[in-house]
């Protein structure tokens, strides 16, 4: 795995609002700084939901591997890099580093420790893919694809800028949705059962993918899953989902432009006081 970005939904409303969604790939080290922009909506995968076996098979195969290795110095930004056998070097301690936390979650798992903790002494060596939608990408590209930021999230946030540069949005109309992850084959069946399609969608953002743990394409499953999330109270994965305002800039959650389906359910954003 690497770096990597790509628009998976596009859409315009009539009044000009714009709402992207994304799948990104990124170092978990960064995830942190990516989730504190407040105007995204965002789902990726938790480290307590992959077992611990494929989680190892994971950083074994394809472990995050720093992209630059700057010279120790003051302040919280590198410059100069270490020279090649430096580098050399440093990487061998870094896979090191990643043998010595397998070797210490296989104790763990002999142990019987669940895969809720075992699975955090890997993160500094894993991907993450995140699902993220926005009507707002300007201040997330001027801080992150940004020579003073992180390298590895400033990688990232060029990627997410070119993926919408290259981008065409389809014009949505009052009444229509920008349903993520539905597949260009299932677009007739959205638009004739537009409230399974969206439980659908909703279902697909919370696994960010469209596909079941299976791998297999199966509405009745997101459906259920739908279900599990509204009634358990995790509703981000409804925050996707959306139909245009008629007023571009009339705000709806973090969207501007778009009422977010999240918005339409009752006490969302109190799960004590849903019934």
């Amino acid at each position: 795995m690497a770096h990597s970005a790509k628009v998976i939904a596009d859409s315009v409303s009539e009044a000009g609002a714009r709402l992207i969604t994304m799948e990104v790939t990124l170092p978990r080290i960064v995830l942190a700084e990516f989730n504190t922009h407040r105007v995204f909506s965002r789902n990726s995968a938790s480290s307590r939901a992959i077992p611990i076996k494929e989680q190892i098979r994971r950083v074994m195969a394809d472990p995050y591997i720093p992209i630059h290795w700057g010279v120790n110095r003051s302040g919280m930004q590198a410059d100069a890099e270490l020279t090649e056998d430096e580098v050399r070097a440093a990487k061998s301690v870094w896979l090191k580093a990643r043998d010595n936390a397998v070797s210490s979650v296989d104790e763990l798992m002999e142990i019987g420790l669940h895969k809720q903790v075992t699975n955090r002494l890997l993160e500094p060596f894993m991907w993450q893919t995140i699902l993220v939608t926005s009507t707002e990408w300007s201040n997330f590209h001027a801080l992150r694809a940004n020579a003073q930021a992180h390298p590895e999230i400033r990688r990232a946030a060029e990627l997410m800028r070119a993926a919408q540069g290259a981008s065409t949005p389809k014009l949505l109309r009052l009444g229509e949705y920008h349903l993520p992850l539905i597949q260009p084959d299932e677009l007739d069946w959205a638009a004739n059962n537009i409230e399974m399609a969206i439980k659908v969608s909703v279902g697909r953002c919370a696994r960010v993918s469209y596909l079941t743990h299976d791998g297999k394409r199966d509405h009745a499953k997101d459906i259920e899953l739908y279900d599990r999330l509204v009634t358990s109270g995790h509703m981000s994965p409804l925050e996707h989902v959306a139909t245009p305002l008629f007023n571009r800039y009339e705000w709806s959650g973090n969207f501007q432009g778009w009422r977010q389906f999240r918005k339409t359910i009752p006490n969302e954003n109190d799960f004590s006081k849903i019934a």
